[in-house]
């Protein structure tokens, strides 16, 4: 094995005066002979015995691996791949490093918050007024004064427009019904003796004026000229609603007390009569004071509810926070579990750093040309008839293959195997 000899410190003395990573193509090319001079030169002295050329392929295989981990150049060439993946990889660990930090900073903000959302929910049971929130004692005093004086008022409120709609829409009139023609004891029993419908209307009616009052309560919450201009108009529908009311009332009593020389009632006989008047006053103000007393009773409760309106709305601001707190803390699992990952790969590429990279397709290369050698001597040199020639040629090539197969170097589709440290 002389020349194998030779043949790396060859090699090695081009690593070493060049000192370059790629070799000289004249240099690969007196390697190349050198393999097949050795294998030429074996195969002749050995008289080309296949158990003699699986010795020396073991051989050669091993002096080719032994010189590979001496060759530093090359080997730092060859490893240079894992190296710039294992470069890559910690630039990404550094990114989920840092994002860790900041979902981490984000997690502790959030529990601060969270820790300060729940002192105020005990504060604000203690000193309301802290928050700009009246403790609600006397509070509960106005609402329920206001409460009492609204359900009566609520009941004139029904009694009247029932009667006023009753009479306005279905009542005759007779002699001894002129008295009740602003209140009439009789309106919902004889709507509802004449028709169900005349009744159902009847009855509804004065619930359109509450509606009416609830919606003035509810715009007036909001600010600017077109909630202005919105009451205004609702305040016009409902007089305007009570006028009509009040005009076919004193139509009806006009048109029964009439006589030949009566003119014919319109508008202004109408704004003239005293009764037109008390109709409109009877109902329209009487809506107004309901409508304030409404006003007044939401709004003291609504006080009153300030404080558990308080603690519902830092509740719920507390489960949005603890929803937020559970996406940072899934997000800084996966980069913890993404950083495990990495680090794995960090330690797989410094193994193979760490250990040393063989050139698989130029042993093969190497192999093949001594194997040629080899063959070559025995068919030009070992004087043998022409079937033992063949039968030996056979047993030299399953020799190779079989040499190969324990490498599980037959016909490999990498460019090279990594034996990593451990």
């Amino acid at each position: 094995m002389k020349s194998l000899t030779q043949l790396f410190s060859l090699k090695k003395a081009d690593d070493t005066q060049a000192n370059t990573l790629e070799e000289n193509e004249n240099d690969r090319e007196q390697i190349r002979i050198t393999y097949y001079q050795s294998g030429f030169a074996a195969s002749i002295k050995a008289t080309g015995k296949p158990i003699v050329l699986k010795a020396c392929l073991q051989n050669l295989y091993m002096s080719f691996e032994d010189q590979c981990r001496k060759q530093k150049l090359e080997q730092d060439r060859l490893k240079q791949p894992y190296k710039e993946e294992q470069e890559k990889n910690r630039t990404e660990l550094k990114k989920s490093e840092a994002a860790i930090g900041i979902y981490e900073k984000k997690e502790q903000d959030i529990n601060d918050e969270i820790d300060q959302i729940k002192e105020e929910i005990i504060e604000v049971k203690r000193n309301p007024d802290k928050y700009g929130i009246e403790d609600g004692k006397g509070l509960k005093a106005q609402f329920y004064i206001g409460l009492f004086l609204l359900l009566p008022i609520t009941l004139y409120v029904l009694v009247f427009y029932i009667s006023a709609s009753y009479s306005a829409f279905f009542k005759e009139f007779a002699n001894d019904s002129l008295t009740a023609a602003i209140f009439d004891a009789n309106a919902l029993t004889n709507s509802f003796e004449a028709s169900w419908l005349e009744g159902v209307l009847v009855i509804t009616i004065p619930f359109v004026f509450m509606g009416l009052g609830y919606v003035i309560h509810m715009v007036q919450k909001g600010k600017g000229i077109k909630n202005i201009l919105r009451m205004i108009a609702l305040f016009v529908t409902t007089f305007l609603f009570d006028a009509l009311l009040a005009y076919q009332i004193e139509k009806k009593i006009y048109e029964f007390n009439k006589t030949t020389d009566s003119a014919p009632y319109n508008l202004n006989i109408a704004l003239g009569e005293a009764e037109f008047w008390m109709i409109i006053f009877a109902g329209f103000v009487v809506y107004i004071i309901w409508g304030l007393v409404f006003d007044f009773v939401m709004k003291e409760f609504e006080n009153i509810d300030k404080i558990r309106a308080f603690i519902r709305g830092k509740k719920e601001n507390l489960l949005d926070l603890d929803k937020l707190k559970a996406e940072y803390l899934n997000k800084i699992n996966d980069f913890k579990q993404q950083n495990v990952t990495i680090n794995g790969k960090i330690s797989e590429l410094q193994s193979k750093i760490d250990g040393f990279v063989f050139p698989v397709k130029e042993y093969l290369h190497y192999h093949h040309q001594y194997k040629e050698g080899w063959f070559q001597a025995i068919s030009t040199e070992i004087a043998l008839p022409y079937n033992e020639k063949s039968e030996l040629l056979q047993n030299c090539e399953l020799s190779s293959e079989e040499h190969l197969n324990r490498l599980n170097l037959v016909d490999p589709d990498f460019q090279q195997l990594v034996y990593s440290k451990n």
